[in-house]
């Protein structure tokens, strides 16, 4: 399967089997992950393995109740929490480089830091299930390239 096979084939999975994965497969998930770009090579990335029960049902007590995810957080065999480093990706010398801080996105976690021990200069970014799916979703509809790509100046078509 080449990349845009896989970007158009990628889908929100929320069943899961409970088919378990292995450990090997988790190595070359983390494999890639540490190949990944980041800003001025910080590779300011952590991520915690979730396979607790007790911990997987924590993490989806801090979901909203209306998320439509919080199935596939209390269902799939693993918990990935992705977590970055404060103060590194988009920092020089300790200082922001641009006006953005921080160079990954954040939402209120407090209740899954506290879960997981992380420690104050580690902010969580993102709670992945995975697993294997136990349904097919069909691709939802996606907005015309005219919709978002602009030329020139914001909102203009080409």
């Amino acid at each position: 399967m080449d990349i845009f096979e896989a970007i158009k084939g990628r889908r929100s999975v929320r069943r899961y089997q409970g088919t378990a994965v292995s450990q090997e497969q988790l190595d070359v998930l983390f494999e890639a992950a540490r190949w990944a770009p980041s800003w001025a090579n910080s590779q300011c990335w952590n991520f915690v393995v979730v396979r607790d029960e007790e911990t997987r049902e924590k993490l989806a007590a801090t979901l909203n109740p209306e998320n439509r995810g919080l199935p596939a957080v209390r269902q799939a065999p693993v918990l990935i929490v992705a977590c970055a480093q404060k103060g590194m990706s988009g920092y020089r010398r300790g200082l922001p480089a641009t006006d953005k801080g921080d160079w990954w996105f954040m939402f209120d976690v407090a209740k899954v830091a506290e879960s997981l021990a992380l420690p104050e200069e580690v902010a969580v970014v993102e709670i992945m299930a995975l697993g294997y799916p136990d349904e097919k979703p069909i691709a939802p509809p996606r907005k015309a390239l005219s919709e978002f790509v602009f030329h020139e100046r914001y909102g203009q078509a080409l």
